[in-house]
């Protein structure tokens, strides 16, 4: 009987310089994919480069992190923008992770949008088929991650995409199968033990306990922490070794 195997993935390279990466370098060895921050919200191009370069050297899956082009509010807040500068905005973030990928030896694995796009592309149908359509037009052999029983599913299905469900260790959900959102309390789960549970509970059971006291059914194949929540580490390792004390591998898709 195989060992099932669950991807653990992280956003990281959500910095201004170089020098500021330590922590995301500890997590490395961790995790199993990454989400690199494009520029948009966060990151630059030497950050970038220093986030593959470290992806390439612990075999860590490179992912593209595309946001809301809006720096200020870490691409936290939905944005009034007309959709072909959003697609073009997309794009270009997208191929700036792609081609540093490239230049360093590695390759580009997967897209997973960030902030208040990502979360409002789960119930944003059009919002979802723009997205996934920019994916298609740069490489239709990438992956889509996104959030569970989302409408990004949906989309990337229609269009032929590999699509990626992911679950949160480290967010609250709420009856819809949605994350809290972060304004709200409760919405961020910072102990690393309580983060541990709530992916065991996603992995063993296929199962989630709502904020409004309720479980509910949610089948994911990666698992999402967040590399800027306090104690990021430490919850890194905290889910490696947890997860694997359970009987599961860590192991990107392909």
């Amino acid at each position: 009987m195989s060992t099932p195997s669950i991807d653990l993935n992280c956003d990281l390279g959500e910095y201004d310089s170089p020098s500021e990466g330590a922590s995301d370098a500890k997590i490395m060895p961790f995790i199993s994919s990454c989400n690199i921050a494009c520029g948009a919200h966060a990151g630059n191009q030497p950050v970038i480069k220093q986030t593959v370069q470290w992806a390439i050297n612990h075999q860590v899956k490179i992912g593209a992190h595309p946001a809301y082009p809006d720096r200020e509010n870490f691409g936290r807040t939905v944005m009034r923008i007309n959709r072909v500068d959003l697609q073009t905005s997309i794009q270009q973030q997208i191929m700036l992770v792609k081609q540093q990928a490239e230049a360093c030896g590695g390759e580009l694995h997967h897209i997973k949008p960030h902030g208040a796009l990502y979360n409002q592309a789960a119930t944003d149908a059009s919002l979802a088929e723009l997205i996934v359509e920019v994916v298609a037009a740069v490489d239709s052999g990438l992956l889509v991650y996104g959030l569970a029983h989302s409408e990004l599913a949906t989309a990337a299905s229609k269009l032929g995409l590999g699509f990626v469900a992911e679950g949160f260790a480290d967010r609250a959900y709420t009856a819809t199968k949605t994350l809290l959102p972060r304004h709200l309390d409760g919405a961020c789960i910072d102990d690393p033990k309580r983060q541990l549970q709530q992916a065991l509970q996603l992995l063993q059971k296929g199962q989630v306990n709502t904020v409004s006291g309720e479980s509910v059914r949610i089948s994911v194949a990666t698992m999402c922490l967040h590399g800027d929540h306090p104690n990021a580490v430490a919850a890194a390792r905290t889910l490696n070794q947890g997860i694997k004390a359970a009987g599961f591998s860590i192991q990107a898709p392909s």
